[in-house]
């Protein structure tokens, strides 16, 4: 395994983070054990969740199963660096109308600590902000971010779903009390979603911010699925294999120039990209778990990014000169 700085902070972690939105859903608990271990034997020490995963009333339930792992010993805790989210809704009666989606310093503090309790933990190492609350002062937003570190409970503080802005809003807020600010952007970026290269990947390499990319299979489109029949899983699916079976199609045929899988390629396309961390694998099953390894080895040239581009077009660089003279 291969290991980068997470955006400008100190801490090291893994070029693979290890998303766990299916554990509790479509992966069972014995088998989110299983990927758990692998990960951490493969070296990949970077760990993602949401306290909203297992979703609806079952919302809590993704990190009750990892406290139930970290529960096992074995140093599992200690090598683990964790991640979790905040934002939505966790179908807690207790909330009231804070229930609602969005950012207070109530919310931090509350859903921090349900965070810990399920995750068995006293610490989390990145807490992040699921989706922009653009109605909440930052004053409120940092001072509650503060009291949690200094408190011990949150490492450092990172973002997800936020405009180029608002991340420069976010620092510039920072930098103003004094703080740190945000080291990282959870941000969804694939081959068929290019639009971050625009305002969001540029303005968090200026402001020291390591992009962490979600969805970079595009949900299994870039995993070859227009190979197989009926190969969307999802709702939805389908149409987009059959909006982008061209392109699809000319990946593929690219792919196996090479010799490697789509999804492999893909991963390795993201990791290629300076401003990227460590692109998130959602892994159902261990199989799967094991094929997105070979990314980190797969370095591709010159020539091989070249026709990736030419077959999934960007938007022509960052903002402006993408759509400016």
């Amino acid at each position: 395994m291969k290991y980068t700085y997470l955006g400008r902070s100190g801490l090291r972690v893994s070029r693979l983070c290890l998303g766990t939105m299916n554990f509790g859903v479509d992966t069972d608990e014995k088998e989110a054990f299983r990927i758990m271990d692998a990960a951490l034997d493969s070296g990949i020490n970077f760990f993602d969740t949401a306290n909203i995963y297992g979703w609806g009333e079952n919302a809590g339930r993704t990190e009750e199963i990892i406290g139930k792992w970290f529960e096992q010993g074995d140093g599992k805790r200690e090598r683990t660096i964790l991640a979790t989210k905040m934002y939505g809704d966790m179908h807690d009666q207790n909330d009231g109308p804070n229930r609602e989606p969005g950012l207070s310093a109530y919310k931090i503090r509350r859903h921090l600590e349900g965070s810990l309790k399920r995750l068995q933990t006293d610490h989390i190492e990145l807490y992040q902000m699921h989706h922009v609350d653009r109605k909440v002062n930052w004053n409120e937003l940092w001072s509650a971010f503060e009291a949690a570190q200094l408190q011990g409970k949150i490492g450092y503080v990172g973002s997800s779903n936020f405009a180029g802005w608002d991340i420069a809003v976010a620092q510039g807020e920072a930098k103003a009390r004094g703080v740190l600010g945000l080291v990282s952007e959870q941000h969804k970026y694939n081959l068929l979603c290019r639009l971050p290269e625009l305002e969001v990947l540029p303005a968090s390499q200026a402001l020291g911010v390591g992009i962490i990319p979600w969805s970079p299979l595009d949900g299994g489109v870039l995993a070859g699925n227009q190979r197989r029949k009926n190969g969307g899983r999802r709702s939805g699916d389908e149409k987009r294999l059959e909006k982008h079976r061209e392109q699809l199609e000319d990946y593929a045929k690219f792919c196996d120039e090479i010799g490697e899988p789509e999804d492999v390629v893909s991963l390795a396309w993201l990791l290629a990209n300076p401003a990227v961390t460590a692109p998130i694998i959602g892994v159902r099953t261990l199989e799967q778990f094991k094929r997105s390894l070979k990314a980190v080895e797969l370095k591709l040239d010159e020539s091989a990014l070249k026709r990736i581009d030419e077959i999934f077009p960007g938007q022509g660089g960052d903002a402006p000169s993408a759509y400016a003279w």
